[in-house]
């Protein structure tokens, strides 16, 4: 049976594809899986192809069903380097960019399944969706899509290789960012209607922080300059270290219920930015708009901002340091110093821990042995300082389950990834970021329980990384903690998603993201997987020829998930097919808009 380009797409994808009269034809119709005991007889030829390019990296063993054959290296033909049409549709990212300046028992649902039928995936219980990260600028300050044509033949691109959808961050300081009350969603309303006529689902960002002087910041998108305004009159108003340095990441937690915005307290006017979001894009919400993953903190997650990059001030694998020493953080920590009795805690923070660069040793607060951060102080102090932490994020998740109550999305918060010292027992990083995580206590359950109570999603990052690929001297453990938080979750009956923490293309970061997703790790329960996976970031890099080949294989890979019947080998092979279907319609959508 011959069938066209978009068919051929929906067969492999398994998914239905409208008929001229307007009934769906299924895909899965033509395209069955195998049975499950069925074996996998392909036959490996014993030649090499000199047209085949050499992996970038070895496949790992993931097993899927029995072969009779190891698996394979991933190869794929290339041309001349760089596919021509994956060419356009780079170049035009390209050269847009030289245009553009520098720059549950307790939750309230019934199972992670229910994640997935929200969030559109194509077949309900199998397999994880696969979202991709905008471009931090993809809107502009002027309210336009930023590098429009590129965006555009990116997000066939994506859809053409089996992706659900995107996230994109939705900045306060853009919308809000004139006068109060006053919200301009202009390129927001573009850019999500371009989404949605290709198909693709939004993963929103409330992004309530500022965008410049993080790891991977690209542009610089300030808070609201009203928002500014009131932190220039009252620098309380501004996380600040124990040195008296202010930082304008995020408005302070401590005025969260205080009316310090022109009138208005900063969790009513997160809450009053959401429901104009909710009213602006009503009819898309619970259909193109799947998930709304709400900002906490600095580079929008629930955490403190201990690790700041602007001006050098922290470098990794800096300690990092408290940040709780505004006037309105150090009222709330005198009273629970009272109420404790134990009034001579409450005039200060630590100041025993050290500076942003040290290590755990070089600072007496967080000594293995004898440090504060073991003492009755310190678990005063840290119990304090943490629940302060999950307090916030309370207050607004319970906001935001307000506001979107009964539109069919889906709530989601972020949590850092703070993988550098993990093998310390003080997990000094951790703890500064306010996440009182020790050898001897699990700071991620609290987090979990209380989106548990919510119905919100646990998204979490660095689910890429490898303990051998990071400083062993520093005692970086990042799959360990994956690892941790994967069972804080299954504990809690919360939905976790994963991210990656830092761009990676290569196969070996993509099977340490499909290993984390099927939560194939010691200790797990062997139920379940990631309710969806968030890929960072859609950028030039992501249509050059290997790493395009990579990407397509590793989102067909997440799709099968972990109760595939399939061998990998035939995975691998169906991958293959895919990545060569998909380029005509790359080059398509590529090339109609550089004319």
């Amino acid at each position: 049976m011959a069938l066209n380009i978009t068919h051929q797409i929906a067969t492999l994808a398994g998914s239905t594809v409208p008929g001229e009269s307007g009934s769906g034809s299924s895909a899965s119709a033509v395209w069955k899986s195998p049975a499950t005991s069925q074996r996998c007889r392909i036959q490996m030829s014993e030649s090499t192809d000199g047209g085949l390019s050499p992996p970038r990296s070895p496949c790992r063993s993931r097993q899927l069903s029995p072969c009779r054959t190891p698996p394979s290296p991933c190869r794929s033909p290339v041309y001349g380097g760089m596919r021509a049409d994956l060419s356009v549709a780079c170049q035009a990212f390209a050269t847009d960019l030289e245009l553009a300046p520098p720059a549950v028992v307790e939750g309230d649902f019934s199972s992670v399944n229910e994640y997935k039928e929200l969030r559109g995936a194509h077949d309900k219980g199998k397999g994880v969706p696969v979202y991709v990260m905008m471009p931090l600028d993809s809107v502009t300050m002027n309210h336009t899509v930023n590098r429009k044509k590129a965006i555009n033949a990116s997000l066939q691109a994506l859809k053409s290789a089996g992706v659900e959808g995107i996230m994109m961050d939705v900045w306060w300081g853009l919308v809000e960012g004139d006068s109060p009350g006053s919200y301009n969603w202009g390129g927001y309303n573009e850019l999500i209607e371009m989404a949605k006529k290709h198909g693709l689902k939004v993963q929103a960002v409330m992004s309530f922080h500022r965008c410049g002087g993080n790891v991977g910041d690209s542009c610089n998108i300030p808070l609201p300059k009203w928002v500014v305004e009131e932190i220039d009159k009252d620098q309380d108003l501004a996380y600040t270290d124990q040195w008296g340095k202010r930082n304008y990441e995020y408005v302070s937690l401590g005025c969260d219920t205080i009316p310090v915005l022109k009138g208005r307290t900063p969790v009513q006017c997160y809450a009053d930015f959401m429901r104009s979001f909710r009213d602006n894009f009503k009819h898309l919400l619970g259909d193109t708009i799947v998930e709304i993953q709400v900002g906490m903190g600095p580079a929008g997650e629930l955490r403190y901002p201990s690790y700041p990059e602007e001006n050098g001030t922290w470098k990794f694998p800096g300690i990092g340091a408290f940040q709780c020493f505004d006037k309105y953080m150090i009222s709330s920590l005198k009273a629970a110093a009272e109420a404790n009795g134990k009034p001579e805690w409450g005039s200060t923070g630590p100041t025993d821990a050290g500076h942003y660069n040290n290590w755990p040793e070089d600072a007496p607060f967080f000594k293995k042995e004898g440090g504060g951060w073991n003492g009755t102080y310190g678990e005063f102090f840290l119990s304090w300082y943490s629940q302060l932490l999950i307090d916030h994020g309370e207050r607004i998740v319970t906001a935001a389950k307000s506001v979107f109550e009964d539109t069919g999305v889906k709530i989601s918060v972020k949590i850092a990834g703070i993988h550098w010292h993990y093998g310390s027992r003080s997990h000094a990083p951790e703890l500064t970021a306010g996440y009182y995580n020790t050898r001897f206590r699990d700071g991620y359950l609290p987090i979990a329980q209380m989106l548990a109570r919510h119905g919100a999603i646990f998204n979490f990052t660095c689910i890429e990384m490898r303990d051998h690929e990071q400083p062993q001297d520093a005692l970086c453990a990042p799959e360990k903690l994956v690892r941790q938080v994967a069972l804080a979750t299954q504990k809690a009956r919360v939905p976790l998603a994963g991210e990656n923490a830092l761009p990676r293309y290569d196969d070996y970061a993509h099977e340490q993201i499909l290993q984390a997703a099927s939560f194939n790790f010691e200790g797990s329960n062997g139920e379940g997987e990631m309710c969806a996976f968030t890929y960072l970031r859609m950028n030039p890099h992501l249509f050059q020829a290997d790493n395009w080949r990579s990407f397509v294989s590793f989102v067909k890979k997440m799709k099968e998930g972990k109760g595939s019947n399939k061998c990998w080998e035939q995975v691998e092979r169906e991958a293959e097919h895919f990545v060569h279907v998909t380029l005509p319609l790359v080059q398509e959508a590529a090339v109609a808009h550089l004319h």
